[in-house]
């Protein structure tokens, strides 16, 4: 198969205009920053971006415009401005693959490769609890994963007074699986700071049987919500939101399996919507029996288990690592850097990914504990500091520094990808 792949690259008519030595799904963070260090690795590449938003985010500051400690139009910029003027931006929707020919059909057209990259992120599902979208943005009944919610997330901060506040954790794999309890943190201080803490319940609830998947956080996160008061309630899995009743209703498993229904009341419920795959890739050929893109990460390549000319990287990949941004950050260069060697043919030897990822548990207004680890929960700081405690200079990362990286050196297509320290030991 890999021998009839080549031998189409081969060959293919190189004066169709549809053709893009490296064709990229995907304008998001990953797209712009691996098309970016592709160019500046080979400068002589054709690459094409089928994108057809118009806006590029900076999703992970939504948790504090959330908390009313951020600007949501600075997470905002016109495409075009961060698009790079040598890239062919396709305005369309991908629709389907064809890994054989090398081709994607979008909306428009259709576009062939040698090499594809696929990173469109992965899809918030508001659908998946129901009543969710008939009551969202309504009724206290907010959450961060979009910019114009989270700016109704702070509304509904500001104005509260106290009462049942809920904060949901959906199954894995989410973005950020520490970002729906940092927006219960910033609630709890945003009370504390009021004088309304003492009026309210708080209570996170998660479908997840721990607070955090990297047991060196457990304890300190638990710490964390006892200072506030902040009830856990695990393997508690939201199935259902009615805003006008203010009742949300959570499917309760045990460690044998056994579930049942538990309803609750709320005077302010924050949800994080579960999340999967797009359904053009959870339909594809590039798709493993979950949806998501297939790709080698137990070496830790990131290309295709199937087709050797296509590489994957960002939420839409399969690698059981961190959905951050933190990890494109890794990845990028990954990517980039094997491609260059699969194109030039290369002796040299691939870049590996070791599930990197990073999340600045955001404790309090000015209080971060930064979260470094790889896969199996090695915890691996970049800073010679404890992680584990909150510091005022994360914040400062989180709030200021982590934003003008992305904006500024990983779509600028440079490598910020310093070696870690020595890993932790839990």
């Amino acid at each position: 198969m890999y021998l009839k792949q080549i031998i189409s690259v081969r060959f293919f008519n190189m004066n169709n205009s549809n053709h893009s030595n490296i064709l990229i799904i995907g304008g998001g963070c990953a797209g712009i920053s691996v098309a970016t260090r592709l160019k500046s690795l080979k400068s002589d590449l054709s690459i094409s971006i089928i994108e057809p938003s118009e806006k590029s985010l900076y999703q992970a500051a939504w948790t504090l415009v959330g908390a009313g400690a951020y600007d949501v139009n600075s997470t905002i910029k016109p495409m075009s401005s961060v698009m790079p003027n040598y890239v062919n931006w396709i305005k369309e929707y991908a629709e389907s693959f064809s890994p054989e020919s090398n081709s994607v059909k979008t909306s428009g057209g259709e576009y062939s490769y040698d090499y594809l990259v696929v990173c469109p992120g992965l899809k918030i599902n508001f659908d998946g609890v129901a009543g969710l979208k008939e009551t969202l943005g309504k009724n206290n009944v907010c959450t961060n994963y979009s910019s114009d919610m989270a700016v109704y997330t702070w509304e509904c901060l500001k104005n509260l007074q106290g009462g049942n506040l809920l904060f949901t954790e959906p199954p894995m794999p989410i973005k950020c699986a520490g970002a729906p309890q940092k927006i219960a943190y910033l609630a709890a201080d945003h009370l504390k700071k009021k004088g309304a803490l003492k009026d309210s319940n708080l209570e996170f609830l998660c479908a997840k049987p721990v607070i955090f998947g990297v047991p060196h956080f457990q304890g300190p996160l638990n710490e964390i919500c006892d200072s506030y008061g902040i009830k856990r309630s695990f393997q508690h899995n939201l199935i259902s939101v009615n805003g006008d009743a203010k009742e949300a209703v959570f499917k309760q498993s045990d460690k044998d399996g056994n579930s049942k229904e538990v309803t609750k009341k709320f005077d302010f419920i924050h949800v994080t919507p579960p999340q999967t795959s797009p359904d053009f890739i959870k339909n594809s050929p590039l798709a493993d029996a979950g949806g998501w893109v297939d790709v080698d990460h137990k070496e830790g390549t990131l290309r295709h288990t199937k087709y050797e000319n296509i590489y994957s990287l960002g939420d839409v990949m399969n690698a059981p690592n961190a959905k951050t941004g933190a990890a494109v950050r890794k990845q990028t260069p990954i990517v980039a850097h094997n491609i260059i060697k699969d194109i030039n043919k290369s002796s040299e030897a691939y870049r590996l990914y070791d599930g990197y990822g990073a999340c600045p548990l955001t404790v309090a207004y000015g209080k971060v504990m930064l979260a470094e680890f790889c896969y199996g929960g090695k915890v691996t700081p970049s800073l010679p500091f404890d992680p584990t405690k909150p510091s005022s200079l994360y914040w400062q990362m989180k709030s200021k520094l982590f934003p003008w990286l992305q904006w500024n050196v990983m779509f600028k297509g440079k490598e910020w990808s310093k070696p870690n320290h020595k890993a932790i030991e839990n």
